[in-house]
């Protein structure tokens, strides 16, 4: 998870650096996201599987985030005293995406209970879950990084987001394997319900959380 200090801010041309890597690795977590959310949705629709699709838009919810965070790096870059203006607006935004997401999941994983629907086996699904388990955590640590050196909350609310990716994508990996080798239709909506308590927890945090700027963090 996120360290719960942040580093000495560093020189001027440092943060510049640092800013650059930052909107590098928003690039890059947006293009991912993009792509897992296509295959991810697409998968859950063809094999009736919630979990899968509420991956997808998790995989949404974190293209929207990254978008924020290219918003709040950009506008430093521009503009270095607007940073904590824009750094309060952008973690309250992720905050928002990650309640949206919660809401979304809870309804359709309690909807498919309720209507006993059974998933497909998902060999798709199962592969992109796996994949995810790989390149999330890589993204996650690389943003901790940089938010710590720029003492950026709103970064650091983002990377525990591409955290929760990860695990996501260990729940949905378990509920796509029980339902295609034991037949437990009921394990892709229990595993989509799983994610919900994780994605309130980040999203109250993201909205509690104060502004860091200068050498720390209040």
């Amino acid at each position: 998870m996120a360290e719960s200090t942040f580093a000495v801010s560093p020189s001027r041309g440092e943060r510049a650096r640092d800013v650059r890597r930052g909107v590098w690795l928003e690039y890059a977590t947006v293009g991912w996201n993009l792509a897992e959310a296509a295959v991810s949705v697409a998968a859950g629709v063809a094999a009736g599987s919630v979990a899968l699709v509420g991956f997808g838009a998790d995989s949404l919810v974190e293209v929207s985030s990254g978008a924020v965070l290219l918003w709040r790096l950009r506008a430093e870059a521009r503009d270095a005293g607007r940073r904590e203006r824009v750094e309060r607006r952008a973690l309250r935004l992720v905050g928002v995406c990650f309640l949206a997401l919660a809401a979304y999941v809870a309804f359709e994983a309690i909807a498919s209970l309720a209507r006993h629907e059974a998933p497909e086996a998902s060999a798709v699904g199962i592969c992109v879950a796996a994949l995810s388990l790989v390149v999330m955590p890589l993204l996650a640590r690389a943003k901790r990084r940089v938010a710590a050196r720029l003492g950026s909350r709103a970064l650091a609310s983002d990377s525990r987001q591409t955290d929760l990716c990860a695990y996501l994508s260990a729940i949905l990996l378990g509920g796509l394997a029980l339902n295609a080798l034991l037949g437990w239709w009921w394990a892709d909506p229990a595993a989509a319900l799983l994610m919900t308590p994780l994605i309130v927890r980040e999203g109250f945090e993201a909205l509690r959380g104060e502004t860091c700027c200068g050498g720390g963090c209040h």
